[in-house]
């Protein structure tokens, strides 16, 4: 059992496209279609019916905490194992601002990048009873051998993640999603489960249309790109079209944290993203906020360049 793709959870997850989606049988839980957040009580009933042999849990594009402890309780009631993939959510985890499913479900999976902010690639943990199984099946199972210059990145960036500078980063992340959200929901959008406990927004763009028509997460990110704002397209629950075009915009601060921008940028960012969307809306074809949020776009960027002790 995982969290379907369209209703937050990831491609790796049982996606029939995905080689997890392939070689097991996979059953996708939802969130609730009122709340748009984890129904634990629902969740336990289709686990009682399905007798997974595992439960996934973790997700890709869901704005709210989600309990681990729950999860692995579900796990227990139906003998099943509990993996919690945290890849998006590991930095908050290891800072306090999301509760940690380290020593509360059996194994759990992460990137070390994302909110983690260190080298592409990954990590697993688990108790002993599970270690020598997955360090076999990751090799020789998977993996030819290790890259050593990766492993020398995560050691540095679980030292990073362990000073106070760091754990103030993860804090300002989850202050700018808020603040940003705050804003977005001010301007008329709508935010899938009214807001964020996380690092990211996830937007339901079926409210923005014009002649019977809402637009289109594509049609968003691509108008966003050229104001110099980069989102991506995202499914949403209920969603009704492809995962190449969706009714969905996610939007995280991460980055722009890692740059020193605050909740007053956030705030910023936030109008500049509901005068994009809305005149992309009335009028497909208009470049006219484009244009001039861009020029402020890159007024804002100048002032917290990339590498700041170079500039």
């Amino acid at each position: 059992m995982s969290q379907s793709l369209t209703q937050g959870g990831h491609l790796s997850h049982g996606s029939p496209v995905n080689i997890t989606g392939r070689w097991y049988s996979i059953f996708h839980y939802g969130v609730d279609p009122v709340t748009e957040t984890l129904d634990y009580a629902v969740i336990e009933d289709m686990a009682r019916i399905v007798k997974p042999q595992i439960i996934v849990c973790g997700a890709s594009a869901y704005p709210r905490e989600i309990d681990f402890k729950a999860f692995q309780e579900v796990a227990d009631t139906v003998g099943a194992r509990c993996m919690a993939d945290i890849a998006h959510i590991a930095g908050l985890c290891a800072t306090g601002y999301h509760n940690s499913p380290v020593g509360v479900v059996d194994i759990v999976t992460t990137t070390t990048h994302k909110t983690l902010r260190g080298p592409r690639g990954g990590a697993i943990m688990c108790g002993k009873e599970d270690a020598a199984a997955i360090d076999k099946s990751v090799f020789p199972g998977m993996q030819g051998g290790p890259l050593m210059h990766i492993i020398a990145a995560k050691a540095v960036c679980f030292k990073e993640a362990l000073t106070p500078t760091y754990r103030d980063y993860c804090g300002q992340v989850v202050k700018n999603a808020r603040a940003m959200a705050g804003v977005l929901a001010e301007e008329g959008l709508d935010l899938v489960s009214g807001g964020t406990d996380n690092h990211l927004i996830l937007l339901d763009l079926t409210g923005v249309s014009t002649n019977h028509e809402h637009l289109t997460g594509l049609a968003a990110e691509t108008a966003l790109g050229e104001a110099g704002i980069t989102v991506n397209k995202n499914t949403i629950p209920r969603e009704q079209l492809s995962p190449f075009v969706t009714s969905g915009l996610r939007i995280g601060t991460p980055a722009v944290t890692s740059r020193g921008m605050k909740e007053e940028e956030m705030k910023q960012i936030g109008h500049w993203i509901a005068r994009v969307v809305k005149d992309v809306a009335r009028d497909r074809t208009s470049k006219k906020a484009i244009t001039e949020v861009r020029e402020e776009v890159i007024a804002l960027a100048s002032k917290y360049p990339l590498y700041p002790e170079v500039a």
